[in-house]
């Protein structure tokens, strides 16, 4: 088993930055590719970004490109998430997610382990 715990959300207004962090427990965390997702209100939960076990490799959504950028410590166990320029359609509960396979953490439904989420408001 792996638990995820994300912190770090907020109420920013736009054009700010936050960073939200996603710390895991349990099994070897180094073994597992992360993952953000998040949802808006009425909306379906949505992929944002995902990187692969050693860093080397990530992958973002189009709407986040050039402004969000993930990485992870391996040593602390943790994965972030740093979102610059940030837009009120930002708005969201942030997920962030792990698995073995790297093409599941981009899939809804796929990941084997979730967070609880991470409330962010982007004021306009």
């Amino acid at each position: 088993q792996v638990q995820l715990v994300e912190s770090g959300g907020g109420l920013v207004q736009a054009g700010g930055s936050l960073r939200l962090s996603c710390a895991a427990s349990g099994r070897t965390f180094n073994a597992y590719a992360m993952g953000w997702f998040r949802q808006a209100p009425g909306k379906e939960r949505e992929f944002v970004a995902a990187i692969n076990w050693s860093g080397i490799r990530t992958d973002y959504a189009d709407s986040v490109k050039g402004r969000f950028t993930i990485s992870r410590d391996n040593a602390k166990n943790t994965v972030y998430l740093q979102m610059n320029s940030l837009k009120p359609e930002d708005t969201a509960v942030y997920y962030c997610n792990a698995d073995s396979n790297y093409s599941h953490v981009q899939r809804l439904g796929l990941p084997d382990y979730w967070g609880q989420g991470t409330q962010v408001t982007v004021s306009s």
